[in-house]
């Protein structure tokens, strides 16, 4: 197998959305089967033992970098008393969150007021800033959001990288629409970051349509074509708990995720490609 050449991220999302779902991410962490996990501040399961959990694994020698999973769509409520539009207390859903953000209907204090509350929120659960900032259901990608989250982490942690989600150019097929999707929204979000000086992946991969088909072991090599060093590729482990049922229709892929990453197949996959996971910095 050759030797590695290039070092990637490679993040597990939604931690904290379900207790077992926090396992499954911290289980990856411990093993080093994967070197970056989002963390969702406004879930009802990110319990203090759940932060404290995640935190123990970087005692010593840090194992994984720790974001935030910036969250603003239904079934999580705000963290902020003004945040809007709400439906039944929550936020509204991703398919009305885009509608809006694409009309520009969103108040921008309010966004930025949730945003920076989000932040404030890990700060003091991890006593550290993040090392970087994401989007839950790529959220962050869109018009008035971007702005907010960039300002936001802009002003307050400007060594933090934020998440852009364009793919490289060897892995762009035109029949992904969702990636062709995240492709677009991220031409605008890189130069918005630009211009603040914010700093942001080269390219992104791991989209999918959560299907059973092909096996998530077939489909992960495609993740990995033309990702260049430094590249990030998202992925969603965990193991199902009836919390996870009531709040989110991924549930078995996520075993399946979690199944793939535990396997042997996995690092000899990233070393016949030359990939090697990053190391991440410790602070």
């Amino acid at each position: 197998m050759p030797a590695a050449d290039r070092q990637i991220w490679l993040c597990a999302d939604d931690y904290g959305m379900s207790p077992a779902v926090s396992a499954g991410i911290r289980d990856l962490i411990l093993r080093r089967r994967i070197n970056a996990t989002s963390v969702m501040m406004p879930s009802p399961h990110l319990s203090p033992d759940e932060i404290e959990a995640l935190d123990t694994l970087n005692s010593g020698q840090k194992r994984a970098a720790l974001g935030l999973h910036v969250t603003l769509t239904t079934p999580f409520k705000p963290m902020s008393e003004s945040f809007a539009p709400l439906s039944h207390g929550k936020f509204p859903s991703l398919n009305k969150m885009f509608r809006t953000a694409v009309a520009r209907r969103l108040d921008p204090a309010r966004l930025m007021i949730e945003v920076a509350t989000q932040l404030e929120a890990f700060i003091e659960a991890f006593g550290q800033p993040p090392d970087f900032v994401d989007g839950h259901q790529h959220v962050h990608l869109l018009p008035q959001v971007r702005d907010a989250v960039l300002k936001v982490v802009a002003e307050t942690v400007p060594q933090a990288w934020v998440r852009q989600c364009g793919r490289s150019r060897g892995a762009m097929r035109l029949k992904d629409g969702k990636d062709l999707l995240l492709d677009v929204l991220s031409v605008g979000f890189r130069r918005k970051a630009k211009q603040l000086g914010v700093l942001t992946n080269p390219a992104f991969a791991g989209a999918y349509d959560f299907s059973d088909k092909p096996g998530f072991a077939k489909l992960f090599p495609r993740f990995l074509e033309g990702l260049p060093d430094g590249g990030l590729v998202m992925c969603h482990p965990g193991f199902v708990d009836a919390e996870l049922q009531q709040i989110d229709p991924v549930t078995h892929q996520r075993e399946r995720e979690l199944a793939f990453f535990n396997s042997e197949e996995f690092p000899r996959m990233l070393a016949q490609h030359g990939i090697a996971l990053a190391t991440p910095a410790q602070t």
